[in-house]
């Protein structure tokens, strides 16, 4: 059996590869091409477009990379009609991957969204998009399955992928060893967002915090899957900013974090690392976008929480001055730094579901039901 696997970005190019190993540890024959990365290729996927060719962001920016992003997405729908997979996996990354959706149901290949997209928060007229396009929706937040359903999607609740995240095996100060850093000083972890168009709009606003807040600290800056270390090393510059290759374990280690919205914030909740969250696009993005918001908050821990347990500033919001006040806040111990940690630690269980989901990790819950898909495509043929 061969799958078409595609995630266009960081997180969903993970959520890709943990969802492979849990398919393989049940079927080790199973075949797997597609849109993904270095984590997908080592779980064994044929890379036909490589992630990192996808990573823009926001409504102008996408404009401008439309001949881009067509030829790639040329190239998958042609290697799809030549290897004909079995199945489509489509994860995120609405804008490319209703489109691959389409493109495989038309060819009656079943298709499953893993990570379905928010348009319970955007674009509710989109719904209608996974109603036409996709035979199973696998949501990642609990709240998603009744939306979803209520609006005549086939969805299934699995879980996070992150909620039952081991926290890093490292310690700090082995971690200090062998990234330079003073264990004696807290640490601050700066994630500025995983497209090359995200970290040029939030990272120069991020540094300039950095800056405020000072040498008391140590700044560290994780180096997404989809973006070249040099890239960040350009913008960086002579500041005294670490960087490192993984996410959690800076996260597990740091006192706070400086956090674009997106995945991100969800791995600070889950190391429960208190953290502000930032974000801001172009203004004619932001402008065409907001009056589509449906939702209250922007950060996905408030979401869930249904309340405000991490600061969010947005756009015009989103200045230097801003962050650094709301980063002492809960820098030091106090009520503010304690009300976040009890809501972080509410989030993360909320995410785990509830103790039927919770014996089993989101993507072996997510890997059982694609394999039964796969099974009554077989007993229909």
């Amino acid at each position: 059996m061969r799958l078409l696997v595609s995630a266009g970005e960081a997180s969903g190019e993970m959520y890709g590869a943990q969802l492979m190993a849990a398919l393989r540890r049940r079927d080790a024959q199973l075949e797997f091409l597609g849109v993904g990365g270095e984590r997908m290729r080592a779980a064994g996927c044929e890379i036909v477009v490589d992630a990192k060719d996808l990573s823009v962001v926001g409504i102008t920016e996408i404009l401008s990379h439309l001949p881009k992003i067509y030829g790639l997405y040329q190239r998958l729908i042609k290697e799809a009609d030549k290897r004909k997979p079995d199945l489509a996996i489509v994860i995120d990354s609405p804008a490319f991957n209703w489109r691959v959706a389409r493109q495989m149901k038309k060819r009656g290949i079943p298709v499953v969204y893993y990570v379905a997209p928010q348009f319970w928060a955007w674009r509710l007229g989109r719904v209608r998009l996974l109603r036409d396009y996709i035979d199973k929706a696998l949501v990642i937040f609990p709240f998603e399955e009744k939306f979803y359903r209520d609006r005549g999607v086939d969805a299934a609740f699995v879980g996070h992928p992150l909620a039952d995240l081991p926290q890093p095996a490292i310690s700090r100060d082995d971690y200090a060893a062998q990234f330079h850093l003073d264990a004696a000083k807290h640490w601050i972890t700066l994630m500025p967002g995983s497209r090359i168009r995200e970290v040029r709009t939030n990272l120069p606003t991020i540094l300039e915090t950095a800056a405020q807040l000072g040498r008391d600290y140590e700044f560290l800056l994780p180096v997404a899957p989809t973006l070249d270390r040099t890239f960040l090393q350009r913008l960086t510059g002579e500041r005294p900013i670490a960087l490192v290759p993984e996410s959690l374990p800076a996260l597990r280690h740091s006192r706070a974090g400086i956090i674009a919205s997106g995945t991100a914030t969800v791995e600070a909740a889950m190391m429960r690392t208190p953290f502000v969250m930032v974000y801001r696009v172009s203004t004619l993005t932001y402008m065409l976008g907001k009056p589509r918001v449906k939702v209250p908050r922007f950060a996905m821990v408030n979401l869930i929480a249904e309340e405000e347990v991490v600061p969010e500033l947005v756009q015009h919001d989103f200045t230097a001055e801003n962050v650094a006040a709301r980063m002492r806040e809960i820098l030091s111990d106090g009520p503010a730094r304690e009300h976040m940690l009890q809501g972080l630690t509410d989030v993360k269980s909320r995410l785990r579901g509830s103790e039927s989901t919770q014996s089993q990790h989101p993507a072996d819950r997510a890997a059982e039901i694609i394999l039964e898909l796969l099974r009554l495509k077989s007993l229909h043929n």
